[in-house]
């Protein structure tokens, strides 16, 4: 398995000839949407830089895609128009699907919660994600993490956009996934508190993590404060560097 992280949470999951694109933002800088904040961080419209060079060639090898939710950074206009375009099957959770529909594109299969549905030739199941820390996760909406093992594959756990609860603990602690990739970039609105893990959660998610973890969501949004470095140092403090890839955009992690 090859993971090519993109920018922000996208990603292709590259198994056996398959091209499983994830939460795909395709759009130049700037093209995405507003910026999220007006004060506690510099406005910039998103996203803040572009995809690197090398990005298209391997997104347009997609096969499939997943989405973990709607919002703009996880799926923007010039993806949808891609995957129309390509008439690409998407998974998704069960309630996105009219959603997705809606606009024109080819749902192939739902997902629900803690039920697992057959996906080329092994399972993907859907974890509950909670967008955010008190009252701000109930606007945010609903997003849907995934548990995937596929045939001769190490099982891979994508959070999605989530805080620490105790289904992520569970999904760690009983599933043990060989590979979990985690948000981190502490995305912040002006009001409420973060959208994303602070840097203790973080660092208790990869404690927790019995396999390699990826970290993702970082410098694309201008929301999200966390840098890489932050993240890096962070991460050497507490001895988990080591099991810890945090990638470049264009950089492809080797799953062995």
């Amino acid at each position: 398995m090859k993971i090519h992280h993109l920018r922000n949470a996208t990603m292709v999951i590259e198994t056996k000839g398959k091209f499983i694109l994830v939460d795909p933002m395709l759009g130049k800088k700037g093209t995405a949407g507003p910026s999220f904040t007006l004060f506690r961080f510099k406005p910039k419209r998103n996203p803040i830089l572009d995809l690197p060079k090398n990005a298209m060639d391997i997104v347009n090898k997609t096969t499939h895609c997943l989405i973990t939710h709607l919002h703009p950074d996880h799926l923007d206009k010039t993806a949808e128009e891609f995957l129309k375009a390509n008439n690409t099957p998407i998974i998704c959770s069960f309630k996105d699907e009219k959603t997705l529909r809606k606009r024109g594109l080819t749902v192939l299969k739902t997902v629900n919660y803690w039920k697992q549905t057959q996906f080329l030739d092994g399972i993907i199941e859907g974890i509950p994600a909670k967008h955010g820390y008190g009252f701000v996760a109930k606007p945010m909406g609903n997003v849907m993490g995934f548990y995937i093992h596929l045939p001769n594959e190490k099982s891979i756990y994508l959070s999605a956009d989530t805080i620490y609860t105790n289904d992520v603990d569970k999904i760690l602690k009983q599933y043990k996934p060989e590979v979990s990739v985690v948000a981190c970039g502490t995305a912040q609105l002006d009001i409420f508190k973060p959208l994303l893990m602070t840097m203790e959660d973080i660092i208790n998610f990869v404690k927790n993590s019995p396999g390699t973890v990826i970290a993702n969501h970082l410098e694309a949004v201008n929301h999200c404060p966390t840098t890489r470095k932050e993240l890096r140092t962070e991460l050497s403090k507490n001895g988990l560097d080591e099991k810890t890839h945090i990638p470049e955009d264009g950089e492809v992690i080797i799953v062995e």
